[in-house]
């Protein structure tokens, strides 16, 4: 789950993360009173989307009036930002950050993410704050300092001082910045963070650190541990068929392609994905109804996947370990008549009552293509779909 950078900013300052002050706005007046509340003279208007690269749209302003402040708001309120984030069809503005003005002397990369590799959290830093980390790693793999924490120890003091010293800050700014990090690690563990991301993190002039954007995202699997965050969700700013699918317990994410996947288990669903593309087909998305899919969920399933209008074909594996392929038949059949199937439809059962799974498909009287084996199924779906262009 992500949350918007004034959400961040305020849960950081809980644990004495420094952060500059600021009030979020959804109206111009609303905006125009955050920054008279802030007492200027220089304030910064920001966007909230959940994506980066916001400055670069138009979506953060510098402004020295409250008359600037109020222009600003009523041009990002309800504007269609673009980012290298969101993609061409953007995402609308509907809430803006009124933070106070910082007299940055640097501006440094910070973030700390869960690395699998390692089973730590991870510390990444670069001096080259304010640009985007893929760019510094493609261009100077050498400015990137890549830390990973013991989690006995945590963010000992060790730890801090030589990302500090990495970052090449001296004097009273290396313990400023001991004091960050060892904040900044403990919101992460205790707040079961999967990345935060703090960029830039700026050097003011009195030689302070401080994080002047934030992003963080949540591990989804532990927010049943933190209600308070579970609120923050904005959920327009999330995927529609992401959050239907939700609602049926259904792991589903948008993708590019043409051919709509069903499949019980990541594993599995993942597999399936990767022969299509090796038999020259482009999955549309991943979608793994697990273990305990009933009828109404296949059928909940099938509407979301037909909700993109770039699918042209559906690809239904299931392996019937926990799962009886006679029930994911009979889900088939019901959500191919509810939702008036119009595009080609492979499906490959395996497992517990197979046979009877199949019977259950060829009976139907519907267009239903049964498969023998997972490249059988790719081949014949990919063929299916290039033959109804």
């Amino acid at each position: 789950m992500n949350i918007h950078e004034y959400q961040a900013k305020a849960l950081l300052a809980k644990f004495g993360v420094a952060v500059p002050r600021g009030g979020v706005a959804f109206t111009p007046d609303e905006a125009v009173k955050a920054a008279e509340q802030l007492g200027g003279p220089v304030w910064v208007v920001k966007a909230q989307i959940h994506a980066g690269g916001r400055g670069k749209g138009g979506g953060v302003k510098v402004v020295k009036s409250l008359d600037a402040v109020k222009a600003e708001a009523e041009r990002m309120l309800g504007m269609t930002l673009v980012t290298h984030q969101t993609g061409p069809e953007g995402k609308e503005v509907k809430r803006l950050y009124v933070e106070d003005g910082c007299d940055i002397a640097r501006e440094l990369y910070l973030s700390l993410l869960v690395d699998r590799g390692t089973g730590r959290v991870t510390v990444i830093a670069s001096t080259e704050g304010g640009m985007d980390i893929e760019e510094v790693a493609a261009h100077t793999p050498e400015k990137i300092l890549t830390v990973p924490i013991d989690p006995v120890t945590g963010m000992s003091g060790h730890y801090a001082r030589r990302i500090a010293f990495g970052l090449g800050l001296e004097g009273k700014q290396v313990s400023a910045a001991v004091k960050f990090l060892t904040a900044l690690y403990k919101s992460f563990v205790d707040l079961d963070a999967s990345l935060m991301e703090i960029n830039p993190l700026v050097v003011t002039g009195a030689g302070d650190v401080m994080a002047l954007d934030a992003k963080m995202n949540f591990d989804d699997n532990a927010l049943f541990r933190h209600p308070d965050i579970a609120e923050l969700r904005d959920e327009d700013e999330e995927d529609p068929a992401e959050l239907e699918a939700g609602k049926y317990e259904l792991n589903y994410v948008k993708l590019d392609g043409n051919i709509g996947c069903m499949v019980n288990g990541a594993g599995l669903a993942m597999a399936t994905m990767d022969i299509i593309k090796l038999v020259g087909g482009e999955p549309a998305n991943f979608l793994d109804v697990g273990g305990g899919a009933t009828k109404e969920r296949v059928t909940a399933a099938f509407k979301i996947i037909l909700s993109d209008k770039n699918v042209e074909g559906i690809l239904v594996n299931i392996f019937g370990g926990i799962m009886r392929c006679d029930v994911i038949a009979e889900g088939v059949v019901a959500a191919a008549r509810e939702v008036s199937l119009h595009v080609p439809l492979v499906v490959r059962l395996e497992g517990t009552n197979v046979e009877l799974g199949k019977q259950i498909l060829a009976d139907s009287g519907l267009p239903i293509v049964s498969a023998d084996n997972l490249g059988d199924a790719a081949e014949k779906i990919v063929k299916a779909v290039r033959e109804a262009a």
